[in-house]
């Protein structure tokens, strides 16, 4: 009687959880529980067996013409080897390493504030903006602006944007080679993404002149496809590991900030300055089979989205007053949309490659009652909790984290790594993802067979995502951007900061 007086106890919904879990595991386990009983029929008949019966058998089987066991043998190697030829080969994901900014680029919100309203003076309406966006960032007070920014006013110059490329990549290249002792002619594959800084010569020509890299290495830049085009760069790079055996692939992601200032009065160009910080990544990514016993994760799916988006979705930010008289920034409703119509074409797609029989079951009722019985009905939405350990979501901005936590339906701990990079790094673009992988090895809850899904957002609309493996247990890293602030994270990220 006490049980069901308490706060919180309900027995209907403890008794719907039970049955939940106990049709996830028949299903789950269907063919186990289909085999138990016919091989222990197949037992019990043997055993019924004499040793008269038995001999038979064995006599039986020794009488089979020679020609045609080899003949039977061969077909099955043949077989066998055909299917271990087409199967496509395994891609590791070795190590890889985040950039950490120096602390002579740190830009806390007061200095923000200060050199925007030095910047802005002329436009006191645009300095307002962006502080209230900044007080509703999750941003904190360690992110970083790269050198040129720090000046009043800035100095986007190319020189200043390629110096801060070179920090940036050599620093992230130079700390992959020191943990994996990879060197310059051990790079078969390079892959450069960056969106909105694509200088002539290009980037990955940067990167190949620096470390004088051989003469016939594949060597890509891609650039111009937004905060996603990471998880495009290790599409890629799993295509070109596919055809080229025996091969390492070196990655890099990152966004150049430099250039891209904005000191004008048009909103949603000045929301960038909020939220982009300085970030990269350098990624080895190999085919070898040597690389199995050593490589951190496997690559196990990529799924790429892309939704149309018209002028209007661009508008990223609008102001709406409320009936207390309080102004609000948010994301604006188009772009929400067209990042759920892409997200809800990414998990149609993925679903089916990583959810366990019992949620593709739920799934496909649904959707069969929703065209058949009544449109109404509300759509399953999976549980990808059962199909994954860890979640790393684009550290896009709160509104992005919120959305995806609340359609998802994750826990904080599952959104923890993205709220927590956002804060200590901000927006890195493309790089989040892999400062969040980082994230969740320092805490050490990386354990050998957990699931990782990196969801990524970009310009276009896209939603790409990428499915990892984590091959053995890991250790928490002995250097990393984390280092030395993982022991104060989490942190309470408050709704306002008021500045």
């Amino acid at each position: 009687m006490a049980e069901e007086s308490s706060p919180g106890f309900n027995r209907s919904s403890v008794k719907l959880k039970y049955v939940k879990l106990g049709y996830q595991y028949l299903v789950n386990h269907i063919l186990t529980l289909l085999l138990v009983p016919v091989m222990a029929g197949v037992t019990i008949e043997v055993l019924r067996l004499g040793p008269e019966e038995l001999v038979k058998i064995r006599d039986s089987v020794m009488s089979l013409d020679l020609i045609q066991v080899l003949c039977s043998s061969f077909f099955l190697v043949f077989v066998a080897t055909l299917y271990f030829m087409s199967k496509p080969r395994s891609i590791y994901l070795v190590d890889y390493a985040c950039y950490k900014p120096p602390v002579t680029c740190r830009v806390p919100f007061s200095t923000f504030m200060e050199h925007s309203r030095l910047i802005l003076k002329e436009n006191p309406k645009s300095v307002d903006f962006q502080m209230r966006i900044l007080e509703r960032s999750g941003l904190g007070e360690e992110t970083c602006l790269p050198p040129a920014i720090h000046y009043i006013p800035p100095k986007p110059t190319m020189e200043a944007a390629r110096g801060e490329a070179e920090e940036v990549i050599f620093s992230a290249i130079d700390s992959l080679m020191k943990q994996t002792g990879l060197k310059a002619k051990d790079i078969d594959i390079l892959i450069v993404n960056c969106s909105l800084f694509s200088p002539t010569p290009s980037l990955s020509a940067m990167v190949v002149n620096k470390y004088k890299l051989r003469s016939n290495i594949k060597s890509y830049n891609l650039s111009g496809m937004g905060c996603s085009a990471g998880l495009i760069s290790i599409d890629l790079a799993r295509d070109l590991l596919h055809v080229h055996p025996n091969s390492n692939a070196l990655v890099v992601s990152t966004e150049i900030i430099t250039p891209n200032y904005y000191k004008g009065s048009e909103r949603a160009m000045l929301l960038p300055n909020c939220l982009f910080r300085m970030g990269g990544a350098a990624i080895l990514v190999s085919n070898k089979r040597r690389d199995s016993g050593r490589a951190k994760y496997r690559l196990m799916h990529v799924v790429r989205t892309h939704k149309g988006a018209d002028d209007k979705a661009y508008r990223c930010v609008y102001e709406q007053e409320d009936p207390q008289g309080k102004v609000g920034i948010n994301l604006s409703k188009d772009l929400m949309v067209i990042a759920g119509e892409a997200l809800k074409s990414n998990i149609t797609t993925i679903g089916p490659l990583v959810l366990p029989a019992s949620e593709q079951l739920l799934f496909l009722f649904t959707l069969i009652g929703r065209k058949i019985f009544n449109p109404k009905w509300k759509p399953y939405i999976p549980d990808f909790k059962q199909a994954f350990e860890h979640f790393c979501i684009h550290a896009g901005g709160r509104a992005v984290i919120d959305e995806l936590q609340k359609n998802l339906q994750l826990s904080s701990e599952h959104v923890e790594a993205s709220r927590m990079t956002l804060h200590r790094f901000g927006n890195t673009s493309s790089s989040s993802l892999w400062y969040e992988l980082n994230y969740i090895e320092s805490k050490g809850r990386m354990k050998k067979g957990d699931r990782i899904w990196q969801i990524a957002f970009g310009s276009g609309f896209k939603c790409n995502s990428a499915v990892w493996k984590c091959n053995r247990n890991l250790k928490k890293p002995a250097d990393g951007p984390w280092l030395d602030c993982i022991d104060r994270y989490p942190v309470h990220i408050p709704e306002v900061v008021k500045l």
